[in-house]
């Protein structure tokens, strides 16, 4: 199945660079044949789409099923032989998750506290040591386009303290030409402050049966890490899109100013013009960099507009892991965010900007409680639950990030 998915991707490939190379050399003489080229191979790659999704959730479902398998010399993934600390950090929390505290020896749980981030709660539970908070907080890249794009900022901090992060909008001011022997004129810089506070984010409880739980070959420290990072990565991606900055971070559609609001009759329509309107609503120094976000049902739609050439908008990527080039849209890069709206009357479908001034942070501590009381025990379960904490912000006084709005009718 691996070696069709392979193929399956090459096809893919092949149709995304023609459809790239139609584009790029016809940049003003696209017609009706032209066209009709881009949209069979359009077509072929949205079939193949569905077709390499079918056969990765077949291999998804597989790994479940299997729940962790050994590797191809038929060692344990739990016991791989890894001796750096980043390894027997992990070796040391599979131990717990099988075994709870009592399988960890107080030699071991020196190591634990001398390479975690901070100490035991006094409710108990494991808090992981920052290795394995590390891999957890990777792996949420999977399910969070605004993290795993690469395009927002990342900080990680040690503990959550309160933070405040320094900003300063600099786009109207400019200098002066001063005749000789002329005192200079004054302007001063204005600076402000904005929250970069965390919030308690939960995984919820992860219940795992207990055979699975006592059989080596599983790989419990991988479903379970998958586990939390999916749920995890999920609720922060939607608060990091959406959140309202009271008691929760603070979502970047939240935080930034509509730069198109279409006019009446616009209730369900993007055009082109739109597009170019919310780009240049950007300031010009923001726009190095900038990106288009929006939801996988916009971007159905959007890919269907068209320029004043009447070629295509987008242009599909290629498989970016061997090189190849990711989608775009007006030429710009593009991130699909699950939850900005969809197109509808006074909804915000689509947001362009500069994301890097959406800042994450991530505490790098992580606590996880094991639970073996009667509600799981006569289930014949054992029972998982992460806390971690989380912040978003949008780091700009100068609209580094503007929205596209829908008209109301």
């Amino acid at each position: 199945m691996t070696t069709v998915l392979a193929q399956l991707r090459e096809q893919r490939n092949s149709h995304a660079l023609e459809m790239r190379n139609l584009l790029d050399k016809n940049q003003s003489t696209w017609n009706n044949e032209l066209q009709a080229k881009y949209e069979e191979h359009d077509q072929s790659i949205q079939m193949l789409d569905k077709q390499i999704g079918n056969h990765q959730r077949m291999m998804d479902l597989q790994a479940e099923e299997r729940f962790g398998l050994q590797d191809q010399g038929g060692t344990n993934a739990n016991n791989s032989g890894d001796t750096s600390p980043a390894g027997k950090a992990k070796a040391m929390y599979n131990k717990w998750l099988r075994g709870g505290d009592n399988a960890i020896s107080a030699e071991e749980w020196a190591v634990i506290r001398n390479t975690m981030s901070t100490t035991t709660g006094s409710e108990g539970g494991y808090t992981v040591q920052s290795e394995v908070a590390a891999t957890v907080i990777n792996a949420m890249k999977n399910y969070s386009a605004m993290r795993g794009s690469g395009l927002c900022g990342i900080i990680q901090t040690a503990a959550g303290n309160p933070l405040s992060y320094p900003t300063s909008d600099g786009t109207s001011e400019e200098g002066e030409v001063i005749p000789e022997n002329q005192t200079a004129t004054d302007e001063d810089a204005t600076f402000g402050t904005l929250s970069l506070n965390v919030f308690k984010f939960s995984s919820k409880v992860i219940t795992v049966p207990i055979e699975l739980i006592q059989d080596a070959s599983i790989d419990v420290e991988a479903f379970v890490r998958d586990r939390i990072a999916q749920r995890l990565g999920r609720i922060t991606e939607r608060k990091f899109t959406l959140g309202s900055g009271t008691g929760e971070p603070k979502g970047i559609v939240t935080a930034s100013s509509v730069g198109v609001a279409a006019a009446t009759g616009n209730a369900a329509t993007i055009t082109y013009d739109h597009l170019v309107d919310l780009e240049h609503s950007v300031d010009r120094a923001y726009r190095v960099g900038a990106a288009f976000m929006m939801n996988d049902l916009t971007l159905a739609y959007v890919r269907k507009i068209k320029d004043d050439y009447g070629r295509p908008l987008f242009v599909p990527g290629c498989d970016v892991a061997t090189g190849g080039e990711p989608a775009t849209l007006m030429n710009r890069p593009l991130v699909i965010n699950p939850f900005m709206d969809d197109i509808g009357a006074s909804a915000k479908p689509i947001g362009f900007g500069n994301l890097s001034y959406y800042k994450i942070r991530d505490v790098m501590q992580m606590s996880l409680y094991r639970f073996t009381d009667s509600a799981y025990t006569k289930k014949g379960q054992v029972g998982f639950l992460a806390w971690s904490r989380h912040g978003g912000n949008l780091i700009d006084v100068g609209g580094a990030f503007k929205l596209f709005q829908n008209s109301a009718t």
